[in-house]
């Protein structure tokens, strides 16, 4: 038996085992670059399903702030309507606060909360009758006491409204100090916000430089003198320092 001849006449079935082998491969690959294409096209619709998301979630949040700027203005206009000589007070301890802020390099969001809590952190004045807050005279004891409630009214007027930052603590925390001689918990030292510091800075500056029913208005170096004399006292000693570069060395102006 010739075996040559075997081996002759089985080369072709080999050979058409390795083409339909290869064939098999191709197919396989060819699927696979489908099931790719197939893949891509289905992150691609994803990712543009996922901008328009966002494109929508943006305007949402823009409406809202829009919106919540309306209503701060509303807040303004019915404390400073009861009040005429701190007319523009909250929105001057808010720049002041806002630029506090900055100059201790806080974060933006951060920075941001400061602001919109010192637009409205005298909100809870809008209870105490308008003949106590205009009084040409400093106020008794009793009337003292009343005018002391405004920060926690505040806070239960602020309280439920879904703030993006903390502004209703911040806002019943802004007359606290850092020696617990404040009010209305009497907080001292790090139990007080540090956002509620930089308020609270903010808001005995503005205030001694500004004109009130029972006294002219004072000027900035009296109120740099204040904070400096009891930094670290009364005042968060960052927020003084930061406070007094800005009139003296950054050359910050109340509007």
């Amino acid at each position: 038996m010739n075996h040559s001849f075997d081996w002759v006449g089985r080369a072709p079935t080999v050979e058409r085992a390795g083409m339909q082998g290869q064939e098999k491969t191709e197919d396989s690959l060819i699927r696979e670059i489908r099931e790719l294409r197939d893949r891509i096209a289905e992150l691609d619709r994803l990712a543009v399903a996922h901008r328009m998301t966002e494109q929508a979630l943006a305007q949402s949040l823009e409406k809202l702030r829009r919106a919540t700027g309306v209503v701060i203005d509303v807040i303004i206009m019915a404390v400073e309507t009861r009040d005429p000589y701190t007319a523009g007070h909250q929105n001057r301890v808010a720049d002041l606060a806002r630029s506090i802020a900055a100059e201790m390099r806080l974060p933006a969001d951060v920075i941001d909360g400061i602001r919109v809590a010192g637009r409205i952190h005298d909100v809870g004045k809008i209870s105490i009758p308008a003949e106590v807050l205009t009084r040409p005279r400093h106020l008794s004891p009793a009337e003292y006491s009343l005018v002391k409630t405004h920060p926690e009214i505040g806070y239960e007027i602020l309280k439920n409204i879904d703030f993006t930052h903390p502004v209703a603590q911040m806002v019943y925390q802004h007359h606290e100090r850092m020696n617990g001689s404040g009010y209305p918990r009497g907080l001292s030292g790090e139990a007080i916000m540090p956002e509620a510091r930089i308020l609270a800075v903010a808001d005995v500056v503005e205030a001694i430089c500004s004109r009130r029913s029972y006294r002219s208005a004072l000027g900035i170096e009296k109120a740099l003198k204040e904070i400096l004399q009891y930094r670290d006292v009364l005042y968060d000693g960052e927020a003084v320092d930061a406070c007094v570069a800005l009139f003296r060395d950054r050359g910050f102006r109340f509007k």
